[in-house]
């Protein structure tokens, strides 16, 4: 059958690949034969199409018996509502000071959800129970947000990993203290490729009540996924979802998303890439002098520091940010489509750049 016509035009090159983002890449092949798949006919609408029934027997085989998946339109959303089930409307989350719901959603886990982040410098980006201690107070001061939420991401925002015992450790103390355990997994498939484990080994088989499942980092064309794993921990999740604006009606097209990426191991091949290629583009900048990788490579992050003239002619090369535009601090992100060749001609422009 030939492929039906169009009036759209591309209107970029699409060998064009750079460092910005892992949001800057399109979907993944599969996933786009996933998506045609769940096209045609009718299916029910809001939820109750046979994909989402489907979806959350393979969200149960990987985070247990008591999984429940709740489809959304993406990461923030997916961090509001969780956080929205696991909090009082006096109740407030802590978190790393570098967390996504701190610095990157606009304010919209206080705005939209109305809970107050209770925030701790890392020096890597992960919390301890000590780090937790310094806001872990005050649950009968009427004038202090009432900490009731640990929320911890998996990658995080630096590129860095939890190990499992690091995550049972949180849980153990925050559950001790009354509080529920958030995991922000936008890039969770990251951290299970480079910790060579199940994601289960990570979030319920060491206490993590509720995630935020990432599928568009890792190859989806939208969508994510909260992950409810304590039952007893929230209420009201499908009213949550729906007052946040969070629900679809055509569920099945976020669903089918989720199920291509997790139904195997597509989601594990996409990540173990994007890792890969940040491993070779470390290796690469070690060699390069006078530049500084600013902490360890552990996922598809790559945190650097360089002279501020040279990021900007890099920049006129390459797509990507500033992290700390003061200090010289820049990120590269790599994705499930980058390629080798991406890398050495970024790193060959970058050793041009510094020896002008």
């Amino acid at each position: 059958m030939n492929p039906p016509k169009t009036d759209a035009r591309r209107h970029h090159d699409p060998e064009a690949r750079g460092f910005a983002s892992d949001n800057y890449a399109g979907a993944h092949p599969e996933v786009l034969a996933a998506l045609a798949l769940a096209n045609g006919g009718h299916q029910v609408a809001y939820g109750e199409d046979d994909y989402t029934e489907n979806l959350q027997r393979l969200v149960r085989s990987h985070f247990g018996a008591t999984a429940e998946a709740f489809p959304v339109f993406n990461g923030t959303g997916a961090n509001v509502v969780a956080l929205q089930a696991v909090t009082d409307r006096w109740g407030a989350v802590i978190c790393a000071e570098s967390a996504h719901i701190n610095v990157d959603e606009g304010g919209a886990p206080e705005r939209m959800g109305g809970l107050k982040l209770l925030t701790v410098p890392t020096p890597d980006g992960k919390l301890t129970p000590d780090l937790i201690d310094r806001q872990a107070y005050g649950w009968d001061d009427e004038h202090r947000a009432m900490p009731q939420v640990v929320s911890i991401t998996q990658s995080t925002e630096l590129g860095t990993l939890y190990t499992p015992d690091e995550i049972r450790a949180i849980c153990d103390h925050a559950h001790a203290h009354g509080m529920k355990v958030h995991l922000d997994g936008s890039r969770i498939a990251n951290a299970a490729a480079s910790l060579d484990v199940p994601m289960r080994t990570f979030t319920n088989a060491v206490g993590v009540d509720i995630l935020s499942l990432g599928g568009t980092k890792n190859g989806a064309l939208f969508g994510e996924a909260v992950v409810v794993i304590d039952q007893d921990a929230v209420s009201h999740m499908k009213h949550l979802r729906k007052l946040s604006m969070q629900l679809a009606s055509k569920m099945r097209f976020v669903s089918v998303q989720l199920e291509a990426l997790l139904a195997k191991d597509l989601w594990l091949r996409n990540a173990r890439h994007s890792n890969e290629m940040a491993q070779r583009l470390a290796e690469g900048v070690r060699a390069v002098h006078g530049v500084e990788i600013l902490h360890p490579v552990q996922a598809n992050a790559v945190f650097a520091r360089l002279p501020h003239d040279v990021s900007e002619r890099l920049q006129k090369r390459f797509r990507f940010y500033f992290w700390d535009e003061a200090a010289g601090d820049v990120r590269w992100m790599c994705a499930f489509d980058t390629t080798e060749d991406d890398v050495d001609a970024f790193v060959a422009a970058l050793k041009e750049e510094m020896a002008r």
